[in-house]
């Protein structure tokens, strides 16, 4: 079923029940720009047709490069207890596929990290930006209301389970309605959650007192919304570069239908040509049918020759020059820096230009994983919320440690090699350099530090 159209199903079904009228902050405009993205990064732009417009996947290709650099050598654990031991045993998984799961939340604008007790303890369930539906945010940009959609389809028979997260307070409290359908146009009737196997073991409803949050992470991206100013949602991190793909799309495919058009060919006089009756077509020196094409001279080989080759110039040049310079719009318009998906060899830029570019880059990074860690803070609560539900480990205090990587701006191979010549040349001390590279205070650098060897020191 279409996103918009579950999201309106959704509404209509909720209002049924619901002692006020409920309006989902998921307005009409914003679900549509939430299914594009959707449809772009699965390579099914509304555009795109396969005939005469080819898609140059540039959407995936974004979503995962900025994925890659916000998740690349991210270090992070959860100790200090035998509490903490559990919730960093589940989130270790969590971090294992982080970066897959990153870049679906870049494409749509966000992800939801959902932890649920399982037989074997807590899991984590992923949900992108097409599968919930937030109906409420609390003044912090929390959210306080939302719905969970999951769907099973058994021939002709469609079973949609509604799962509704409310905070009212400090009260939590977890819905699951389930709908019976022959139709993806409709939710159909409710049935008893019991009635599907897969959700027997669920109840209808539970309510927690003292809950601060909702038990899970929303990471957002932290692009300001221009498709709706008044939205707290996320936009997908193209989102500002639709048109431009879509241009890009077309010259892409210009390149292709120009080497397609131009390929070289020999026109041939069919007269030269052996028909086959039983194929009923002419049969073509070799099986060659790419290379010849036969043509009927009706003038004579007095006026044009039997056998005419054409190979005409490719136009490739300033064709390839013409979509790079697209794609270096749509790196400007992703906060990406110059060469990121453009050639980096056909970039004429001074010092300066590429310094500003990484900072742009840079400055969309960090500010991913920023939004990034405040959402797995959020998971590793939620974590700690139901062990202490279920009593899956013993109370305790937690901490978590976080290293992301900066080398988008800082090569720190090049710095350290600076930090090097700067010692040898007296101007940076020992104890400096070991404090900077190895993590050491002052006080333990100048410790750690060789010391002389003696008979060095007596000559």
């Amino acid at each position: 079923m279409r996103f918009t159209q579950m999201a309106k199903l959704i509404t209509e079904e909720l209002n049924k029940t619901s002692d006020i009228k409920i309006d989902m902050c998921l307005n009409s405009k914003m679900a549509n720009a939430i299914e594009l993205w959707s449809m772009m990064y699965r390579n099914e732009s509304p555009w795109v047709n396969n005939k005469t417009v080819f898609s140059a996947n540039l959407p995936a290709s974004i979503s995962s490069e900025v994925a890659r650099l916000v998740t690349l050598e991210l270090k992070s654990e959860v100790a200090g207890s035998v509490r903490a031991d559990y919730i960093n045993g589940v989130y270790k998984k969590t971090l294992a596929n982080l970066r897959q799961y990153t870049e679906y939340g870049c494409a749509k604008g966000g992800l939801i990290f959902k932890p649920y007790v399982a037989a074997n303890g807590v899991q984590v369930q992923y949900i992108q930006a097409d599968c919930f539906f937030p109906i409420a945010f609390d003044t912090s940009g929390n959210i306080t209301h939302c719905t969970f959609v999951e769907q099973i389809r058994r021939g002709s028979k469609i079973y949609t389970r509604l799962e509704i997260h409310q905070l009212n307070g400090r009260q939590l409290k977890i819905t699951n309605r389930a709908f019976l359908s022959t139709s993806d146009a409709v939710l159909g009737s409710e049935i008893s959650i019991s009635d599907v196997p897969q959700w027997s073991e669920l109840q209808y409803e539970v309510v927690y007192d003292g809950v601060k949050k909702l038990p899970f992470g929303y990471f957002k991206v932290p692009l300001a919304n221009t498709v709706d100013d008044n939205s707290p949602l996320g936009v997908s991190v193209y989102s500002r570069a639709v048109p431009l793909i879509k241009e890009a799309d077309k010259r892409y495919s210009n390149i292709s239908w120009e080497y397609e058009a131009k390929e070289a060919a020999v026109h041939i006089a069919s007269t030269l040509l052996k028909y086959s009756k039983e194929n009923d077509k002419f049969e073509y020196p070799g099986g060659k049918e790419r290379l010849y094409r036969a043509l009927e001279y009706s003038t004579g080989a007095t006026d044009k020759p039997l056998l005419d080759v054409f190979s005409p110039e490719i136009r490739d040049a300033s064709l390839f020059n013409g979509f790079n310079n697209q794609l270096k719009l749509i790196e400007f318009n992703c906060s990406l820096a110059y060469g990121t998906i453009s050639d980096p060899q056909l970039i004429e830029k001074t010092a300066e230009e590429i310094k500003t570019s990484k900072q742009r880059s840079y400055t969309m990074i960090s500010d991913t994983q920023a939004a990034l860690q405040n959402a797995l803070e959020d998971l590793i609560a939620a974590i700690d919320f139901w062990a202490t539900i279920y009593n899956l480990a013993p109370m305790g205090t937690y901490e978590t440690s976080y290293t992301w990587d900066d080398s988008i701006v800082v090569d720190a191979e090049k710095e350290r090699k600076q930090d090097m010549a700067d010692m040898a040349a007296g101007i940076m001390r020992p104890d400096e350099y070991r404090s900077k590279w190895y993590g050491e205070t002052q006080t333990e650098a100048l410790k750690n530090l060789p010391q002389p060897d003696v008979k060095d020191a007596m000559m």
